[in-house]
């Protein structure tokens, strides 16, 4: 097997990053080559493969300290040679044996996997498209329509990956411009806009909404229903609530893309009706009369 170089795989030029740059490269590979975005491609499921692999060593201390020894051997070396112009240094045969034992890999790789590391391809392309938030929380199918460099419309099929972010790109392997002779086409990313939604906001993985009550609810609290993004949620007031006041539904939010969620956060809204009927009319004015409540008294101006 030919040694992989796991920084690469996610993104790095070398092996200087740390535990949060490797997890946050991590997250953005994976749902770049999520097979549900990409569809059945055997490329894209390999390197899907990979990427968790590469993943799995790096994050834990133990394996990516020994990693890196394979790594510096196979390719520190190498980058140094490029960098510095050093002669080119003799390698520990036992080491690589070891490291190959350990790895899976063969130090040197063949003359045609290097001609396909460095083979060349068509030109990207990039485009757009809109969801909302809805489809993004949930995932969509969607099809596009792009004109092609001979000026034909070439529909596309996307798999909006359920829990994807505004400004987030979607690629899709193989589908840019077609490259020269022998090579390969560019591939076609797609940058996802995810439009304002009238009742939620959503901020880092947290769905913000508003829970409108009225005054004797607010004063005597209770249980109200709120509308979540995929269910109806129940919450529970405190009595003497007040506007502006944050309940938290906990694991109620949106995706983060491994199986958990935000939370749901609720800003209550006390409501007035705009008319009154006279019976309620001369309820209010009974209560005027027996409340002491006065609450320009707590306002210091």
């Amino acid at each position: 097997m030919v040694f992989k170089d796991y920084y690469k795989i996610l993104g790095f030029d070398d092996n200087k990053a740390n535990a949060e740059q490797i997890k946050i490269a991590y997250r953005e590979q994976a749902k770049r080559y999520h097979p549900d975005v990409n569809g059945a491609n055997r490329n894209t499921e390999e390197r899907f493969k990979d990427i968790n692999e590469a993943y799995r060593i790096l994050s834990e201390p133990t394996t990516r300290r020994k990693y890196d020894r394979a790594w510096n051997v196979n390719i520190g070396r190498r980058k140094n040679r490029e960098k510095y112009g050093n002669k080119e240094e003799k390698t520990d045969s036992i080491k690589d044996g070891l490291f190959g034992m350990f790895f899976g890999y063969a130090p040197k790789k063949s003359k045609k996997q290097e001609e396909e590391i460095g083979a060349k391809k068509g030109e990207d392309v990039e485009t757009g498209i809109e969801i909302t938030l809805e489809e993004a929380f949930y995932g969509k199918t969607k099809k596009i329509s792009l004109r092609t460099v001979s000026g034909n419309l070439k529909t596309i099929t996307v798999k909006v990956p359920a829990g994807i972010r505004n400004k987030e790109r979607i690629r899709l392997i193989g589908q840019g411009k077609k490259g020269a002779k022998d090579e390969k086409p560019g591939d076609l990313f797609i940058k996802v806009k995810v439009l304002e939604n009238d009742k939620f906001t959503l901020n880092g993985y947290d769905l913000h909404t508003k829970a409108f009550i009225t005054p004797w609810e607010a004063a005597l609290g209770g249980k109200i229903k709120v509308q979540g993004i995929d269910d109806i949620e129940e919450i529970e007031l405190g009595s003497g609530t007040t506007s502006g006041r944050e309940i938290i539904v906990e694991n109620k939010g949106f995706k983060d893309g491994k199986g958990r969620r935000g939370n749901l956060i609720c800003e209550v809204q006390i409501m007035i009706p705009e008319q009154i009927s006279e019976e309620e009319a001369k309820k209010y004015r009974e209560l005027q009369k027996i409340s002491q409540f006065n609450p320009r008294t707590l306002t210091k101006i």
